[in-house]
């Protein structure tokens, strides 16, 4: 049974990584980007509601209604502001801008809030602490639940979006071709900057789960970006769907690890990762479009 406890830990832990990869997979497969400071911005968005509810005293879910639309709006100012710029500079040029942007965004964390860890969990209450028992060596924490939801429902809502809607048709399009999309009067600059904003938002939410499920720090970002790319490459950079499977490949890896022995914990999803990039299909692993 202990086995079968470390699975569906995994399970829900994969939940969060899928959340913290989805904005990732999703600036990918739309501008071709790999967004190093994609973890830093999750950590921004958990403080951003840690403030209003440890110094307004609001609740997580008041908090985050919040949040969430403000992070929109960082997105779409960062891509019109910052990546637009450093696309035209060719493939390197973004990866050392947002290489950039996480070290301005880790230092102004620290500078701002002290390194100093801090946990929403005690806010989240019930829903942070409180699990269904269902045998002795087996619990489905409440908080696990509701991520793994939200991760799947996220996960849904982009790829409906995707293939049902008009904003959808113009990512794919721009994707494929941002030439050929200009040319039938879909501006790629305007695409971009919708899709930076949904993954910088998706990244904040997943930050907020982040903080109430453990702690977090000026420095998790980097962190929780390496879970995210291993999330990413595992199911397949640039498919959504594969980013869902890639998360909890990593997190069963990670707490089957950690019931061997803690100090494996972290060990093993590493180790899971170099395995599938050794394999036969991690020697050619196809980079998937967001369409796929």
């Amino acid at each position: 049974m202990t086995w079968v406890n470390a699975v569906v830990q995994g399970l829900f832990l994969g939940g969060l990584y899928a959340l913290f990869a989805c904005g990732l997979s999703l600036m990918f497969g739309v501008m071709r980007i790999i967004n190093l400071a994609h973890g830093d911005i999750a950590v921004l968005g958990a403080f951003g509601v840690w403030v209003l509810v440890a110094e307004a005293h609001m609740s997580v879910p008041l908090a985050l209604i919040l949040v969430l639309p403000a992070m929109l709006v960082i997105g779409y100012l960062l891509q019109r502001t910052v990546l637009a710029r450093s696309l035209r500079g060719g493939e390197l040029t973004p990866l050392l801008t947002t290489f950039g942007l996480a070290i301005v965004l880790q230092n102004a964390l620290l500078e701002i809030f002290s390194p100093d860890v801090r946990s929403l969990g005690p806010s989240a209450g019930s829903l942070a602490t409180g699990s269904w028992r269902l045998t002795d060596q087996l619990s489905v924490p409440y908080l696990g639940v509701v991520i793994l939801a939200v991760a799947v429902a996220v996960l849904g809502g982009l790829q409906f979006m995707l293939r049902r809607t008009g904003i959808g048709r113009e990512m794919r399009a721009t994707a494929q071709d941002p030439d050929t999309a200009a040319l039938v009067g879909v501006p790629a600059a305007s695409v971009y900057a919708r899709a930076t904003a949904i993954a910088v938002a998706v990244a904040a939410l997943a930050g907020a789960f982040l903080a109430m499920q453990s702690t977090f720090d000026p420095s998790s970002g980097p962190t929780q970006l390496i879970f995210a790319f291993e999330a990413v490459v595992i199911g397949g950079l640039g498919s959504l769907w594969g980013t869902l499977t890639g998360g909890i490949v990593l997190g069963v890896a990670q707490t089957i690890g950690a019931a061997i022995d803690p100090q494996y914990a972290i060990l093993a999803g590493h180790l899971v990762f170099l395995v599938i990039l050794a394999g036969p299909r991690g020697r050619f692993i196809a980079v998937r479009r967001a369409t796929a």
